[in-house]
């Protein structure tokens, strides 16, 4: 898929845990993890909100379009 999900990075840049986020986030931890991993097929804007506002990010800061050949 040419989206691709930075969380596991920006997690990182914030020294923050999934059980940390899934925490603030109020999201289960297994929810958190297929997002994480890039098997998410689709992701609400809600939940993008919450997300963002836990880390302190942008939209663009978690997801990145790959162009493919």
């Amino acid at each position: 898929m040419p989206i691709t999900v930075n969380l596991d990075v920006m997690m990182a840049k914030r020294k923050m845990s999934l059980n940390e986020l899934s925490e603030k986030v109020d999201i289960t931890l297994a929810n958190l993890s297929v997002l994480k991993t890039g098997k998410a097929k689709a992701i609400r804007f809600t939940t993008l909100e919450v997300i963002c506002k836990a880390l302190d990010c942008q939209p663009g800061d978690l997801l990145e379009y790959v162009n493919e050949p």
